[in-house]
């Protein structure tokens, strides 16, 4: 049942109700929470998966923590290793690189870190950028830091949502676009 608190959506063939999150006075965001919805991110990825086959790429990246359901079962889809940026420092990490973005749904930075093991993996290799909804682009624009830090050569952008503005998202691989809601 649709309802004003949210907005109903069809992706990779399956219907989800969103919910709407008010992120500040008068403007809302749909949710998209694959935790746990195994038919979606399956389905999903598959669908990405096609999308990116005409794609060269070595390692799909993501950063933790929605999106990790995703890009473990792109990364089954394609055959492709994946790496996963943390939000927090571990001492088995060893020596990182870290970048920071601002994150729309908590409004508070955060940082994104890349360890010593999984830097040595992406050193000179062509990847692929996934999440699960890109809305203003600040957990992307990390992951890129990162990758330029690292070395790594991005082929491509990929996500289950782009979000806000389409024109601003035109060259993300993605199943579907969902608006900002205004009251």
């Amino acid at each position: 049942m649709t309802s004003k608190n949210s907005h109903p959506i069809k992706i990779a063939g399956l219907k989800r109700e969103l919910p709407l999150f008010e992120i500040k006075p008068g403007l809302r965001i749909a949710i998209l929470n694959i935790l746990g919805d195994t038919e979606l991110v399956e389905n999903c990825a598959k669908a990405l998966g096609k999308k990116l086959k005409s794609i060269n790429y070595d390692v799909l990246i993501t950063a933790e923590a929605k999106s990790i359901p995703l890009v473990y079962a792109l990364s089954v889809v394609t055959g492709k290793p994946y790496v996963v940026l943390r939000k927090s420092y571990k001492p088995y990490m060893g020596e990182v690189i870290s970048a920071e973005t601002l994150s729309i749904t908590t409004g508070e930075p955060q940082t994104l870190i890349l360890d010593e093991k999984d830097h040595a993996l992406l050193k000179g290799k062509k990847v692929i950028l996934v999440d699960d909804v890109i809305s203003t682009g600040s957990t992307l624009q990390g992951m890129r830091i990162l990758m330029e830090k690292a070395g790594a050569a991005i082929e491509a952008e990929a996500a289950i949502l782009t979000e806000g503005d389409r024109a601003k998202w035109e060259n993300i691989v993605a199943l579907g676009h969902i608006p900002l809601f205004s009251d």
